[in-house]
């Protein structure tokens, strides 16, 4: 097989990135990346027919290029995945691959190129239906002149819980990933945490997503359990994890 793997414009891609969209049918962590000019694309063609295109990012910095997180090859060509995808390690020289274990193209790919494979993110999508109820507790909107309580991890949301004339919970959705989906976020008051406002967010917050026609989705830490405990209980479910290898030739 006389394969081809050129760099290329972003623009020469979007028409194989929307297959490889439509196939995996799941939120891309990284998709703004292109859109912010934080990638590098390459065109793969063999016997001179275009047949896919690889990704890279930078692993840690913005402006580097070292790390393999998109891979997409046309169906009658996957079978040749693995030689076609360490000719991208060649061309593009990366020395990582970041992937998502529901990415069911790539991350094959980093089972056999990588090693010291690790995973620092869990990834959640839309899960059953919740009715959790506070007593007291109200889910609106954010209003202009509301008291907000100091945030230190998320950003203050557009929606709020509140709870005897206290905002102790406010959260919304981000709309900069793959379309139909949204990630969801959440922050609740320190001395308001472990009643149940977390979760209670999250289930609402669910619901004004989909009425503007976005699927839920969300992540966490590994390491958070506390989130992780109330993404689940407010109503998503695990999707998969992001994983992070060295790519094996760049230590050989």
């Amino acid at each position: 097989m006389n394969l081809e793997i050129q760099q290329t414009d972003l623009q020469n891609i979007l028409h194989l990135r929307d297959l490889f969209l439509q196939e995996c049918n799941f939120q891309v962590r990284y998709n703004a990346c292109h859109e912010r000019g934080w990638t590098d694309s390459y065109l793969i063609k063999a016997e001179n027919n275009v047949i896919g295109y690889g990704s890279i990012k930078g692993k840690e910095e913005l402006s580097d290029r070292d790390a393999i997180f998109e891979f997409y090859v046309m169906p009658a060509w996957r079978k040749d995945s693995s030689k076609i995808f360490k000719e991208l390690i060649v061309a593009s020289k990366a020395g990582y691959i970041e992937c998502q274990t529901n990415d069911l193209i790539l991350s094959p790919m980093l089972y056999e190129f990588a090693s010291n494979i690790y995973s620092d993110v869990i990834l959640f999508k839309d899960g059953p239906v919740t009715n959790l109820f506070i007593p007291g507790a109200t889910f609106r909107e954010w209003h202009e002149g509301d008291n907000l309580f100091e945030h230190k991890a998320e950003p203050e949301g557009s929606h709020v819980i509140e709870f005897n004339g206290e905002i102790v919970a406010t959260g919304g959705f981000l709309l900069h990933y793959n379309k139909p989906f949204a990630d969801l976020y959440m922050e609740v008051k320190e001395d308001q945490r472990r009643k149940g406002f977390g979760s209670l967010l999250i289930q609402e917050v669910k619901k004004a997503c989909l009425q503007t026609g976005r699927v839920p989705a969300a992540r966490t830490g590994v390491d958070n359990k506390a989130s992780k405990a109330t993404l689940l209980k407010g109503g998503l479910s695990i999707a998969g994890y992001m994983l992070t290898g060295e790519i094996k030739s760049r230590r050989m």
